[in-house]
Formats: C-alpha cells, structure tokens, sequence
C-alpha cells in the first residue's frame, strides 16, 4: 500500500485517493485557495472534519503512583480515573498561571498524557521536578501514535458509519479499542471548549493511513473534509478557543481563560491552589477571555495591546483572522474587568501601525 503521509496538517499524498472536487483543494506548494478554506470552515460548521494533531506532545507515564501523583500536582481530580476513563486537567505554576492544558488517558497498565507541543519541554521538566519518591517512570513518546481529531456537527453519525454501532455506547470522556475492516485504533469521546462533542483517534501510524483513506473512500454522503492549521486558526477564533503559546501560558489563570471547569474546588491540595482559590473567594479575578471586532483591516496574526479612551491599558489580543464568516477581521484576547462588556469599544495599538477601534465581543462570536 502507497504511504500516506500523515504528519502534515494539509495531508498533501491523500488527495491522489479523493476525486476531482478534493484534489482541488491542494496546491502544490501546500498553500490553500480563499474557497478551500471556506470549504472546510463549511464541513466544520456544517459537516465534518478531520484534523492531524499527531504534533501534540504525548506523554507515557507507568507505575502504580501516577494517578495519585498528577492528581496531586493538577487540578482536576484524577487519581480515582478508571480504566478506559480520560479527563481534562491543568497543570499550574504555584502563582497559579497556566503551565499547559492536558488529557490524562487511563490504559490500565499505563497512562498517556496529551498536552501542547508548544510546552512540551516545558511540562516533561515540571512533571520530572514533582517526581521524588512515587513510583512514576516518565517518557515522551512523540512520533510513536498518529493522533486524529474529528469535528463538526456530523463527527457522530460519520464515525458511526466508519466503525458501526459500537460507537453509541462509547461513553462521553472514555476511550475504547475499535476494529474497523482490520483496522485497530483507539476511539476517543470528548467535548471541546464550548462543549462541543468531538473524537479522537489514537492509532499506530500505519494503521492510521489505512483509516484516513477508509475514512476518504466512504465519506459520502457526509460533508468530509480534511482541515488544514489555517482553516482551523479561522473556526477557532470565532469559537473563542485559547491555544497554546496565545491564550494558554503562563501569563494568564484559570479563571482569565474559562478554564474553571477543568478545576475542581473539592479535592485536596495541588500546586497552585491558594492563588485559584483566593481569586475566585475574593472576587479578584481582573480579566477575562473575550472576542473583538476590528473596524479596519489588519494583517493576519497580529498582536495589539488595548487602551481605553483615557489612554489606560484595558488588555490585549492575542490571535487574529480574517473572517469569512463576519467579513471582517476578528481577534481573541483579554480584558480588563471593567471593560468586559459586550459593545465596549477600546484601541488596538502595536509598532507597526496607527491605533485601531475594536469593539469587545463574548464568546463565541456571533454575528
């Protein structure tokens, strides 16, 4: 069987497996048209996509203390997780910042650990500097699995048709071993950040180029398609989710970026507790994630600090897009308190340009 390369966000090889109307899709040079992205932000919004994120950091950790021990140095509450069971946890800095966001996944004889590529070395150095006397042997394992996201509103019924029935009775945030056609890989449901349903797919790479062109050969009548890191960075400002290094670091906490329901207030002590707890019992919270409406045009992934009219600085935004949807460009980022209210209009400043009205918007964007 021809390889498939499936490292790259575009998938450039699968397109010689899809008809006409897909391999338009991909130039060759790897950079997409406006209408392919449309399309894709189209089977997001309507349909179904599929993203490569095998670039995230993964994480294998074995022995008998490693749910204790990451129940001990995160927020959630973990060490109780049951076999086939996956949570969301944060890992924080003892300020209380975000070190990095992960999904602890239960296997039995051993867990993974999901995480940002971005702050991969960053969290292979903070799990090993916690590490004293548990019984927790620590590997990164990058490049070992391909790891497969499927999105959108039809992300149920077509996994469903890939790989039958079996897919109903797999519980919300646990992981299950699937044969589709003799093709074995590990099946993941999970919500996103505005609770969304979305799946995972945790597959050896060989088995994972024979699943994608699976997935591609029986993709009608469904809205498929494979989404590229642009089309993505537009769905994700407009839905309002942070991504590492932007949103998630360790500028910001918890409760700045919505992140309050991966925090449990019950459980016993864990890095950064008191500053998490005394923000929320004191009311000190001082911003808050938001979204933004530009007035003019700007460049794609610029960065602004923001004033207010008295020239007093109100935040900044950290990711921006021109949106098809809105048509115009739009952006994510943090405000003062006082500020977050939807229609507040405040000044975008960077070097390169003359300060610009943006006005402040909840999340997700709505038009």
């Amino acid at each position: 069987m021809e390889e498939i390369n499936t490292t790259s966000s575009q998938f450039p090889d699968i397109t010689d497996q899809a008809d006409n109307s897909s391999k338009k899709d991909f130039s060759r040079v790897g950079l997409k048209s406006i209408s392919v992205i449309e399309s894709e932000l189209n089977s997001l919004y309507t349909g179904v996509g599929m993203r490569d994120i095998s670039y995230s950091c993964v994480i294998e950790l074995r022995g008998n203390d490693v749910l204790d021990f990451l129940h001990r140095i995160s927020t959630n509450s973990v060490k109780n997780l049951a076999k086939e069971e996956v949570a969301k946890t944060i890992f924080t800095t003892e300020k209380g910042r975000i070190i990095d966001i992960a999904a602890i996944i239960n296997l039995d004889e051993y867990q993974l650990l999901v995480s940002s590529q971005e702050h991969q070395e960053k969290m292979m150095m903070w799990l090993n500097k916690y590490v004293i006397s548990d019984d927790v042997k620590i590997n990164n394992i990058n490049g070992k699995y391909t790891l497969l996201e499927m999105l959108g509103p039809q992300a149920d019924s077509f996994m469903t048709l890939i790989s039958g029935n079996i897919v109903n009775n797999i519980n919300p945030n646990t992981i299950k071993i699937i044969n589709t056609e003799g093709i074995i890989f590990f099946l993941m449901k999970h919500f996103d950040h505005n609770g969304q349903l979305i799946y995972w797919i945790l597959a050896d790479p060989v088995y994972a180029q024979k699943l994608i062109r699976y997935m591609i050969e029986n993709k009608d009548p469904f809205n498929f398609n494979l989404i590229g890191e642009e089309a993505y960075s537009h769905y994700r400002i407009e839905n309002g989710v942070p991504i590492a290094p932007n949103e998630i670091n360790d500028f910001y906490n918890p409760h700045e970026v919505g992140l309050m329901q991966l925090v449990n207030t019950t459980k016993g002590c864990y890095i950064g507790q008191e500053v998490i707890v005394r923000l929320d019992t004191y009311d000190k919270v001082q911003k808050s994630l938001c979204g933004f409406m530009f007035s003019e045009t700007i460049s794609d992934y610029e960065k602004f600090l923001l004033f207010d009219e008295s020239n007093v600085e109100a935040g900044n935004i950290t990711s921006t897009i021109y949106s098809y949807k809105f048509k115009r460009h739009i952006g994510i980022g943090f405000v003062k308190r006082k500020h977050f209210e939807e229609g507040t209009v405040l000044l975008a400043k960077n070097a390169d340009r003359n300060p610009i009205k943006v006005t402040v918007k909840k999340l997700p964007l709505k038009k």
